[in-house]
């Protein structure tokens, strides 16, 4: 029974009575059942547990042990509502469309949801096989590492067999992907019109053929997409394809490398604009596509180069220093 003084909270909220008994433990290796009457929430969570030789002696478990317990957890929730997402997409959408035939808005819409990867690659592999000019995609990671080898093969094929065609293709990625050995060799295996560029940030994936047909993703975890057929809507996409190719920077197959200034690199300069705009570490690193640990390492040369002892100095020193207004 939770006592009156010890209101419910998640594992992410520990209560500091919780904390501090759970610090106890760890470092006496137990604590008496007595003394976890006033933090209950630590045998609820799996935190404590009684010996077997001795039921009024709680014992805590380690703590990389429970994290990683919960994190398997919220892990499997989050699985299972993407299931759940997908398993509703594939229900309705074939509504949806008897609800646009019968509302005569299936034409002027001109967007068809696609559920599964293999109804989305087979979508793709359509569209690409009628399109005549050019294949413009936004890869904010290289997807073909996700894939199994086969799908590899039959994305590679697809390719060679629309450049053959004499099409061209034009992508972009972000600049952390660069060096990555695994977009260099797919490059490597592909003849014909193609040019890749980078930007610090990109939108997500996106894929437009003969600037007619367009395909963006509808769930985080890609399962659901939407075919877009619109005029107005794909030329929309196309459009800001173009503006974002040509602020790029050019990576195949001839690289330009952008250039250190006042010795700050391109991308601590990335950095410097999204610290400026009040960004943490975490997104920072999402948005620029690098891990945290990664960031934290680059804020720190920034800090470093410009004499900066603290988060918020480092920021005025930013702006005053021009950086922000020099082109790199």
């Amino acid at each position: 029974m939770i006592p009156a003084t010890h209101a419910e909270h998640g594992a992410e909220d520990l209560c500091a009575a919780g904390m501090e008994l759970y610090e106890r433990a760890l470092r006496e290796a137990h604590v008496s059942s007595a003394d976890a009457e006033t933090a209950p929430c630590l045998v609820d969570f799996g935190l404590l547990y009684p010996t077997a030789m001795d039921p009024g002696r709680l014992k805590p478990i380690a703590p990389v042990v429970a994290l990683h317990r919960m994190l398997r957890g919220t892990g499997d929730r989050i699985a299972e509502e993407r299931r759940r997402e997908a398993r509703l997409a594939e229900t309705f959408e074939p509504l949806m469309r008897i609800d646009a035939r019968l509302t005569g808005t299936e034409d002027s819409l001109g967007v068809r949801v696609l559920s599964g990867l293999d109804q989305i690659n087979s979508a793709i592999t359509e569209a690409v096989s009628e399109t005549s000019e050019e294949v413009l995609t936004i890869q904010p990671y290289p997807t073909h590492i996700r894939e199994s080898s086969d799908r590899h093969r039959e994305a590679l094929l697809r390719d060679q067999n629309f450049l053959d065609r004499g099409g061209r293709i034009r992508t972009l990625y972000q600049h952390t992907l660069r060096n990555a050995p695994s977009i260099v060799a797919r490059y490597e295996q592909l003849n014909g019109d193609v040019e890749a560029r980078t930007l610090d940030e990109v939108t997500d994936r996106l894929l437009v053929t003969d600037r007619a047909i367009a395909f963006i993703p509808a769930s985080k975890d890609r399962s659901v997409a939407l075919e877009v057929r619109h005029p107005a809507m794909v030329g929309f996409l196309a459009t800001a394809f173009d503006r974002l190719w040509r602020l790029a920077t050019p990576m195949y197959p001839q690289a330009v490398q952008r250039p250190t200034l006042n010795g700050i690199t391109p991308r601590q300069r990335a950095i410097a604009t999204l610290l400026v705009e009040g960004h943490t570490d975490a997104v920072i690193a999402d948005r620029l596509g690098m891990n945290v640990r990664t960031a934290r390492v680059h804020i720190a040369k920034l800090a470093a180069t410009l004499g900066s002892e603290s988060r918020a100095q480092l920021g005025y020193l930013i702006g005053r220093s021009g950086l922000l207004d020099q082109e790199g």
